[in-house]
């Protein structure tokens, strides 16, 4: 994480007929402990909304002299910082009622947010204040899927009074006495009473958690929600040489000793130092995958061979005696041999076809051969010796 000082503050608003939550947001954002002061503004709209906040915010002056009034770091408007949502043809949307136009918001929303959140020295400042509640949901959405730790959501608040006063953007330094219309009539209001504040959201941050391969925001939901389901399903592979006993959450699976030494030379290789070790979860990860080639190795075998010793109670003659049968002798139609013993057995036991194909040793076709391991998280295995 880059420090502080590293970053640039991006700060992304969905917003439509209310340009009020732009400058409201960025008026709580420098009145924060320490300030945060935008180096960027983006804002997702459609063709109404942009014309609306460009003439209130950019003709009009307020956005210029907010900044000044403040002593804010200057900041302008141009089409560069509107992501106006089109349609399938590229046409400008004028308002997002249909829902096909919701689709196309949503997909457009989450491809802006991926990219920026793929900037390594940007902190995000996202809020959900403004644009229609479909807009809100998706850009919540995708920025649960994307956003990194040190991003931020927010919602903006402003006193009742103030919510639908047109003529309210952010509270001046010399208060001003406003007239509104509500039910009782004409009222006077005193900006010096506009409280307003800035809600940061609680977030469960999924990014790097599940894979998003797809790039429309219903099928980068349905691979999230895939993956959580494998990850919440998956039971924990507890394996204890010693006494040779191998369970699959609460199910003890019935292993010879040779089958248990070999299921266990599979799991350890989701042990070992991982090529990706950034990576909390494997997913649909096979680089641990290895030819059957490599378990006839001598250096294989002896590593099975500690495995199978520990298996008899740490008897070296055990070792030997697997050493004494394989080095040199052991052949990969053997070990497939093995391998479907293994996988017939976590069949039987384990009685549940859903589960099968996380806890089995599985085949890929890789590299022109084929590669073997398996599926079940690194994070779920157990092995006492």
């Amino acid at each position: 994480m880059p420090s502080l000082k590293q970053f640039r503050e991006i700060l992304i608003f969905v917003a439509g007929a209310t340009p009020q939550i732009i400058t409201e947001t960025i008026y709580a954002l420098a009145m924060q402990n320490p300030p945060v002061y935008a180096d960027e503004l983006h804002i997702i709209t459609h063709s109404q909304g942009k014309q609306l906040i460009m003439q209130k915010l950019a003709k009009d002056g307020v956005l210029q002299q907010l900044c000044k009034e403040y002593g804010l770091p200057r900041l302008s408007l141009s089409d560069a910082n509107f992501l106006v949502i089109t349609d399938q043809e590229g046409n400008e949307l004028s308002d997002i009622r249909t829902v096909a136009d919701n689709e196309q918001a949503g997909d457009q929303i989450a491809a802006f947010l991926r990219a920026k959140a793929a900037e390594p020295s940007v902190r995000l400042h996202c809020s959900l204040s403004g644009g229609r509640k479909t807009m809100t949901h998706y850009m919540g959405t995708a920025f649960q899927l994307f956003a990194r730790q040190w991003d931020r959501l927010y919602h903006v608040m402003v006193a009742p009074e103030f919510e639908k006063v047109e003529q309210f953007f952010y509270p001046p330094k010399q208060p001003l006495q406003l007239s509104v219309k509500n039910r009782a009539g004409e009222a006077i209001i005193n900006t010096a009473d506009a409280n307003v504040s800035l809600v940061q959201l609680p977030m469960i941050h999924l990014r790097d958690k599940v894979p998003a391969q797809a790039t429309t925001i219903r099928e980068i939901v349905a691979e999230g929600q895939k993956e959580i389901d494998m990850a919440a399903t998956q039971r924990p592979v507890r394996i204890n040489l010693a006494e040779r006993t191998l369970y699959i959450g609460d199910t003890l699976i019935d292993l010879s000793p040779i089958q248990l030494m070999l299921y266990t030379t599979f799991l350890n290789l989701k042990r070992q130092p991982c090529r990706f070790s950034s990576r909390d979860y494997c997913h649909e990860c096979t680089a641990c995958f290895i030819p059957l080639v490599e378990l006839t190795s001598s250096e294989a075998i002896e590593q099975m061979a500690k495995e199978y010793q520990a298996i008899y109670g740490n008897d070296p003659l055990k070792a030997e005696e697997l050493l004494e049968k394989w080095d040199r002798n052991l052949q990969t139609d053997l070990l497939r041999q093995q391998i479907s013993k293994i996988n017939a057995a976590i069949r039987d036991d384990l009685n549940d076809p859903t589960l099968l194909p996380i806890y089995k040793v599985s085949t890929v076709k890789q590299y022109g051969s084929s590669r073997y391991g398996v599926r079940v998280e690194k994070g779920k295995i157990v092995i006492e010796y």
